[in-house]
């Protein structure tokens, strides 16, 4: 990138102030060219240190790797965040090298699957001197299809067409495709995702049911597009992440699982962060932030210059949120399951009856869900805070006959601590009484933490973050996740960056044939 600076005749005619504003400007273009390339030998140093990390275990000693199905599991994490690596090393770096790339060779697919032929054509077959072309060959690629429980190979031809009298070759470009010289198409591809993601299959096992298919696809294989598919998909998770925090109520919660890194045998905790706009938004969305701990700057890092009402437990982490403009918004299921815990382990009558009280207010609820937000607020007023006010009384009258330091004490400092935060849904229809619409975005994550988040590095975890994000999103949006994958990995690489948010599952169409 050069600098454009004018030339010395009128360089003699500014004056000195103009001249003065010139230098300025042309030292804080240089300055900010410097910045960009420290940037990115910064990030090129780094990934390149990790990815050499990675290959040394990947290469080491069998001896000190794990075994069974651990070792399988980290053995997919690393395959993938190599490949995931080497995909950011190539946009970082902006090779133009003609030297091409070397192409693992692959085994011919298997002859007995069916072939869908496609053939690419020139627009015109003309040529620029007047004469028409002649065909003389063609270059044929197979890409392996799957359509779930059927196995195809896509062949794609390309006719070579000349003309005679200027030698001129003619050719029609290669489709572009979310992975460069992939054997797999689209479908495949967005199997793999969902089979992985959602339905919380490791890839070994897919390998398994690939090779009674007839196919060979070895796990590092499939953990290189999972870790590929990963990079691709995260600007789609940016305008995500961009349309929740347009909505002036935002839910969150976090979740602990358990990473594996190479070169230990142990595993430590970090913690998936699942944001959702408000439950009575018109947005239906959710966002999977994948983090190696759960301080509070992690949700202060995703929610950024974003201040208005945060619907979350009493976490700690969140305290800060508050003191910089956000409006706390408490969770009432959380103060009922104080008492709900208390009642369960000693027959509490006193948290029973804290429990039918509770109760009241999500009577109305009930009757509010479907209305509008002016009506829902109405209606609470009239029905919903005159209960929510007995209950504060009948609290504070029973805190006071209860031991400090008992478990009855806690489950009601628990409430009457937060009681401004719990209750100012009351005043506003637009807010939720609880958070439990976020905590049915976390319920999918239980069933497949122990199958996709063993981590080589915090890559398989915010690799498994985006791709996870797109498919419940999909399904929030009505959409089948396969069928929504296959089309915006088709689409993606010749989707202009303007018109990304077309992609979204809110927004999302499927292409018309």
């Amino acid at each position: 990138m050069a600098m454009i600076t004018p030339a010395a005749t009128d360089l003699a005619n500014l004056d000195a102030d103009a001249l003065r504003q010139l230098l300025q400007d042309s030292w804080a273009e240089r300055q900010a060219l410097e910045d960009k390339i420290l940037f990115k030998d910064t990030k090129i140093a780094q990934l390149t240190h990790e990815i050499t990390a990675l290959r040394r275990y990947q290469f080491g000693k069998k001896g000190e790797q794990l075994s069974g199905v651990q070792g399988s599991l980290l053995e997919e994490a690393v395959c993938a965040d190599i490949a995931a690596i080497e995909v950011e090393l190539e946009q970082l770096t902006e090779t133009t090298s003609s030297k091409p790339k070397q192409q693992p060779k692959r085994k011919p697919l298997p002859e007995s699957l069916p072939r869908i032929e496609f053939r690419h054509e020139p627009q015109n077959t003309a040529c620029r001197c007047g004469c028409q072309l002649q065909r003389i060959g063609e270059d044929i690629s197979e890409k392996l299809d799957y359509v779930p429980g059927v196995a195809s190979v896509e062949r794609h031809i390309r006719r070579k067409w000349v003309c005679r009298n200027c030698e001129t070759l003619i050719q029609a470009p290669v489709p572009a495709h979310v992975i460069d010289k992939g054997l797999a198409t689209t479908g495949l591809l967005a199997y793999v995702l969902v089979a992985k993601y959602l339905d919380h299959l490791p890839l070994y096992r897919l390998e398994q049911i690939f090779d009674r298919a007839g196919i060979s696809l070895s796990r590092s294989t499939l953990a290189q597009w999972v870790g590929v598919c990963g990079v691709q998909l995260q600007p789609l998770v940016d305008a995500l992440r961009q349309a929740i925090l347009a909505h002036r109520v935002v839910h969150a919660d976090e979740t602990p699982v358990q990473v594996l890194k190479p070169g230990s045998k142990s595993t430590h905790r970090a913690y998936l962060w699942v944001y959702a706009p408000g439950a009575f938004e018109d947005l239906k969305a959710v966002v999977y932030d994948f983090t190696e701990g759960r301080a509070g700057e992690h949700a202060r890092t995703f929610l950024g210059d974003w201040h208005d009402s945060l619907v979350c437990d009493d976490y700690s982490g969140y305290k800060a949120c508050f003191t910089q403009g956000m409006t706390e918004i408490g969770c009432m299921a959380h103060a009922r399951r104080k008492f709900f815990d208390l009642h369960a382990s000693s027959k509490s009558p006193l948290a029973e009856q804290a429990l039918q009280y509770i109760g009241q207010p999500y009577e109305v609820e009930r009757q509010v869900e479907d209305l509008d937000p002016d009506d829902r607020r109405q209606i609470r007023l009239e029905k919903a805070k005159p209960l929510v006010d007995a209950l504060r009384a009948w609290m504070q009258a029973q805190r006071t006959r209860v031991p400090d330091g008992s478990a009855t004490a806690k489950a009601f400092d628990y409430s009457l601590k937060r009681w401004v935060a719990l209750t100012r849904y009351l005043d506003d229809g637009q807010l939720p009484i609880d958070n439990n619409h976020i905590e049915q975005r976390i319920r999918p994550i239980a069933l497949g933490r122990a199958n996709w988040l063993f981590a080589g590095s915090l890559r398989a975890g915010k690799r498994a973050a985006p791709v996870m994000t797109l498919v419940q999103s999909a399904k929030l949006n009505g959409h089948d996740p396969y069928a929504y994958l296959k089309d915006v990995l088709t689409r993606l690489p010749t989707q202009p960056a303007s018109r990304i948010d077309q992609l979204l599952p809110h927004n999302w169409q499927p292409q018309t044939p």
